[in-house]
């Protein structure tokens, strides 16, 4: 069931529909990219991080039949097949012998002698890697293993990716942005945190941002001048003991708004443009919690994105760019656009739903992207998941239920070993919830997660006599 999209996608970075492409889910590839960047402080990573490594596991759908996955796990046998009764063609899969859960897929790879091999075999039958984003540590593995990337230069993803240069390229295009400054010394910062007094005067908020933040990581939201100040001083206090006065974040009025926006299109190697979808984004604190299908746009709107869609892509190819392009946007409370908050040079999370929604959303049909936190005793196998979930779970002849997108994530924060009593850790289930109309798939969002409280409290071994 290899759908237009991933057809698409091997036609913009190959040149050919028929490409053997080996995904490599490296998700938060931005942590690469902002090394040796000076931006906010930032915490150290929690058992987040272990999840988020095990993400990788979302490329299995994205990829079609004769496509390849690198993972650091083999994925749960039941899910395996359950994922082909749904109609699903698997790819071919390169699993490390020992990964690290604190490691990306990339990072394991990068140690796995057989599966360099087997890259290199792929390369020189004309296999290409196709990574969910493309730092120097994916340059490092092709190079390695002998294998071509399927993607601009590391250096030209990472500028590309930048905050700043969604600021200064909304700037030099005329596209509406909310007020602000973009910061590369600490010259331009001293202006920006004046400007930022200025608002904060005025009863307006103001947000800093990492140039290379994501998912909530690198971002700080501001009410009041001694807050700013702090900021100021911690940052200034940072680039004096790096030694240099370069910095890379970006100062924003924080503004009202309605709705967040995540639309998709693909830059070919050739420069032409396709727009590939726009969904209304869910998020909490600047973190990403899933998608609303569809989104709930007007013919203008729809059209505005669509206009601003190819007049990125045509100046991203310009600067020698191809590939997946994510963009966020925002609706204003009165029904404006803000067409461009930030540009992703990689994969987004809407990108590995592009089969799912070919399939099984039409026309009708309505969806929830959601990812569901569990809180875990022990490990939760898919079988004893599914005999719990059976009658909530997709059913294609229905046209409605939970469709897991990756189930990795559950287990990912585990200890090795026997569980032990009383321990405790935290998962996440992803998934896609569908139905015929809006009401019916916030029902069935609601139940399913009364369900899979259920389930994780029985991993627990609470509420039992």
């Amino acid at each position: 069931m290899t759908g237009n999209f991933t057809s698409r996608l091997k036609a913009a970075l190959t040149g050919t529909r028929d490409a053997e492409l080996v995904f490599l889910g490296n998700f938060e590839v931005e942590d690469q990219w902002a090394r040796g960047e000076m931006g906010l402080p930032r915490l150290g990573f929690g058992s987040g991080n272990v999840i988020v490594n095990r993400m990788d596991e979302f490329a299995l759908l994205l990829a079609g039949k004769g496509d390849h996955v690198v993972l650091k796990e083999r994925p749960d046998a039941d899910y395996l097949s359950h994922l082909e009764e749904l109609g699903f063609d698997l790819p071919g899969m390169l699993v490390v012998e020992r990964q690290d859960p604190r490691s990306t897929v990339t990072q394991d790879a990068l140690e796995d002698r057989p599966v360099l091999r087997e890259l290199g075999r792929l390369g020189a039958r004309g296999g290409v890697v196709c990574a969910h984003g493309v730092s120097e540590l994916e340059e490092r593995l092709a190079e390695r293993a002998g294998i071509p990337l399927a993607a601009p230069s590391a250096a030209i993803c990472k500028a590309v990716n930048s905050k700043i240069y969604s600021r200064r390229l909304a700037d030099e295009l005329g596209i509406r942005q909310s007020r602000g400054w973009s910061c590369t010394g600490l010259a331009e910062l001293d202006a920006a945190v004046e400007g930022a007094r200025a608002l904060l005067a005025d009863g307006r908020r103001v947000v800093l941002k990492d140039a290379f933040g994501v998912s909530g990581k690198g971002i700080e939201v501001v009410e009041d001048e001694r807050r700013l100040d702090r900021l100021h001083r911690m940052i200034l206090s940072r680039a004096r003991k790096a030694g240099n006065d370069r910095v890379g974040l970006v100062v924003e009025e924080w503004v009202a708004k309605r709705a967040d926006l995540n639309y998709q299109f693909t830059v070919g190697r050739d420069g032409s443009v396709h727009v590939d979808f726009v969904k209304e984004a869910l998020t909490e604190g600047g973190v990403h919690l899933g998608h609303r299908i569809p989104a709930r746009l007007t013919e203008r709107q729809t059209a505005q994105l669509t206009e601003v869609s190819h007049l990125l892509g045509g100046r991203l190819a310009d600067d020698g760019y191809f590939g997946v392009v994510g963009v966020d946007a925002m609706i204003d409370p009165d029904g404006g656009l803000y067409p461009l908050v930030e540009i992703n040079a990689r994969h987004n999370m809407s990108t590995y739903q592009a089969s799912i929604q070919e399939a099984f959303i039409g026309t009708g049909s309505t969806a929830l992207v959601r990812r569901y936190p569990l809180r875990l005793g022990a490990p939760l196998p898919f079988g004893s998941l599914r005999r719990a979930m059976a009658d909530l779970l997709f059913d294609p002849a229905r046209g409605t239920g939970l469709l897991i997108n990756n189930y990795a994530t559950v287990n990912a924060a585990a200890s090795p070993g026997e569980p032990v009593p009383g321990a405790h850790f935290d998962g996440r289930l992803h998934g896609v919830v569908v139905a015929d109309s809006a009401d019916r798939t916030a029902a069935l969002d609601d139940e399913i997660g009364r369900r899979l409280a259920a389930v994780a409290e029985s991993t627990r071994g609470e509420g039992r006599g």
